[in-house]
């Protein structure tokens, strides 16, 4: 059995860790306290990432370190460099592959669908500091002393998955009305959660993937306005009442609050259209994207299970 280590509980790395156990494989998952899914086949760390000397020694034997972290949201840039720094040289000393889990928040806004073709040219804090991750990484990579890989999603969607789209669903379940700084009518990729594990299992154990960045296979962009009203068709309940919130509104909010303050970094991925191409990872890694149908019908699920809520 190969082990791998995953740096981060939060959706994305748990639902890695899932699909390694389900395959066989041991999972060594690290958090600052220990978290992560209660299963005997992972075994929980309690340490500090972003110390370079304890991630090496976790992760000595490895075959894939996989990068699942994601600090606070207005930490970017204080939390991200020390964390990536440490996660590039436990790749460099153990030899696992690393691979990463990204955005798309590095090439700032766009007019057309996204590929891995796209210049890296966000101008804002967050983008550029996503920039320098990957840019530190495939400079390793390109000098020999590791290997890496990185996959990109669009937001996430479904059960777990921390996204405008979520945070929107359950009050479009309740019936309430949903206030916004969206253009509810634009084509917009969702991306699943453990579609973002399968592709970023596949991209850190296919020697193919290593040196560049994948697009997580996503299914066709789709209003979030069709979402909600797919779900609320899906759940019988009524028919969603979604107002777009004047981008004023948002940036006033930041004056007082740090995660709306971040959002105006990132605006323009929801006041047009923001496509993902992800053709590439599809016909080189295999995977399909999962079916939008059957995600909605995972999150009306798990919104009526009290535990989901």
């Amino acid at each position: 059995m190969a082990l791998h280590v995953i740096v981060g509980a939060g959706p994305v790395g748990t639902a890695t860790a899932r699909l390694l156990t389900e395959r066989g494989e041991r999972v060594r998952m690290v958090t600052r306290r220990g978290t992560g899914p209660e299963d005997p086949a992972v075994e929980r760390i309690a340490a500090d990432a972003a110390d370079p000397a304890r991630l090496t020694a976790l992760t000595e034997g490895a075959v894939a370190l996989h990068n699942c972290a994601n600090p606070a949201y207005h930490r970017w840039a204080t939390d991200w460099p020390p964390l990536a720094a440490a996660l590039l040289t436990a790749a460099e000393r153990s030899g696992a592959v690393l691979a990463t889990v990204g955005n798309l928040y590095g090439y700032g806004p766009v007019d057309a669908p996204m590929t891995e073709a796209n210049p890296l040219a966000a101008t804002g804090t967050k983008g550029r500091v996503r920039n320098r991750m990957w840019a530190d990484a495939l400079a390793a990579h390109r000098a020999g002393r590791a290997r890496v890989t990185e996959v990109r999603g669009s937001d996430y969607i479904g059960v777990g998955g921390v996204s405008l789209a979520m945070m929107v669903l359950p009050r479009v379940l309740a019936g309430k009305r949903v206030f916004l700084p969206v253009d509810w009518d634009a084509p917009h990729t969702w991306t699943y959660v453990p579609d973002v594990a399968r592709t970023l299992v596949a991209a850190a154990t296919d020697p193919r993937a290593w040196g560049r960045a994948w697009h997580v296979p996503s299914a066709p962009a789709t209003s979030m306005r069709d979402v909600a009203e797919r779900t609320a068709a899906r759940a019988g309940a009524p028919a969603p009442r979604l107002t777009r919130m004047p981008y004023p509104v948002l940036w006033a909010a930041g004056v007082v609050n740090p995660y709306a303050r971040e959002l105006r970094e990132t605006a323009h991925q929801f006041a047009g259209p923001f496509v993902l191409d992800s053709t590439a990872a599809t016909e080189t890694l295999g995977i399909e994207p999962t079916p939008l149908d059957r995600i909605i019908e995972e999150i009306v699920a798990g919104l009526r299970t009290p535990s989901a809520r």
